[in-house]
């Protein structure tokens, strides 16, 4: 498969995840004995999940605009593009960490001082919008993790996006086919952190539901080794039993969804998109914006290589 067929299907599985993730977000389940209550003031109004783009993907379609306008591929420019799509109100949903980051790039601060820093900031800003410098070639580490801290200066939120690096990388690089335990493959290329450790926690685990006991809400520890497991059972459960397990596990659900589809969508490509998803996708006034993106990013060529 070619490299740009994956990019497409990195992307599209990425914005299919976060969208249909964030329909179902903080939706309590109803109750299956739901004939038999009583509601004092009548039966609330059903809600219908409805598909919607978050910041997951709008900061990663800035992080691939910024990508094909430059090939320095510096920091501050990186920040700049998210303080324009900031300006221009093109993000939705910001976390805490990303807003402070941007409200002070807007007065003047300097990118490598805006940030938040501490455990609070373990957050999944960084690693879900950075998933695309996987496919640059000679990308490296530190440039990763110089991104990473415009908004999480935080050696596990770096963590957490090198191992998202690291798995797409680990499938454009034939060492991944979905038959392998992807999660084996990574521990031992990432640092001794408390993502390292869940990882090697859950790698003989196979069941989602109790991954996601461990943690599913938006701390790198919890978020990222859960998104990679579902991720990796793709070829047993396809793309749509991945991200209804992980609509069923709760949580951080638009953020789980888009980190598994990332990595499972490098994995089976745009052509391996279920219709079905693939067609709510379309429906989103969005979905001109990905389009264009991913044309604009595949004509550039770039290529990969490992880190």
């Amino acid at each position: 498969m070619k490299i740009s067929e994956r990019f497409e299907g990195c992307i599209i599985c990425g914005s299919i995840g976060d969208a249909y993730g964030s329909a179902h977000e903080n939706l309590t389940k109803t109750d299956s004995n739901d004939s038999n209550t009583f509601y004092l003031f009548g039966k609330p109004k059903k809600v219908i999940p409805k598909w919607k783009i978050t910041d997951d993907t709008q900061l990663t379609l800035a992080t691939c605009e910024e990508i094909i306008e430059n090939n320095e591929l510096k920091p501050e420019d990186f920040a700049q593009k998210y303080l324009d799509y900031f300006k221009q109100r093109k993000i939705t949903g910001i976390g805490a960490s990303t807003l402070k980051a941007l409200q002070e790039l807007e007065v003047g601060g300097h990118w490598s001082q805006v940030d938040r820093k501490g455990e609070y900031t373990a957050g999944n800003g960084a690693y879900v919008r950075i998933y695309s410098l996987a496919f640059v070639h000679n990308m490296t580490r530190e440039q990763i993790r110089e991104i990473s801290i415009i908004t999480h200066n935080n050696d596990e939120a770096y963590i957490g996006a090198l191992s998202i690096v690291f798995a797409i990388r680990a499938i454009l690089n034939g060492e991944w086919t979905g038959k392998e335990n992807l999660i084996e493959l990574l521990i031992d290329q990432i640092p001794d952190t408390r993502l390292r450790d869940r990882l090697i926690e859950i790698k003989n685990i196979n069941n989602l539901l109790e991954i996601g006991q461990k943690g599913n809400d938006g701390y790198v520890v919890n978020s990222v080794p859960l998104a990679i497991a579902a991720a990796n059972k793709v070829t047993e459960i396809g793309i749509d039993g991945v991200f209804e397990q992980l609509i069923e596990i709760g949580g951080d659900t638009d953020t789980n969804a888009s980190i598994a589809g990332q990595i499972a969508g490098t994995l089976i490509g745009r052509k391996g998109i279920p219709e079905n998803l693939m067609s709510k996708l379309t429906e989103l006034n969005e979905f001109d914006w990905i389009e264009k993106t991913i044309n604009n990013y595949n004509n550039k060529k770039t290529g990969c290589n490992t880190v």
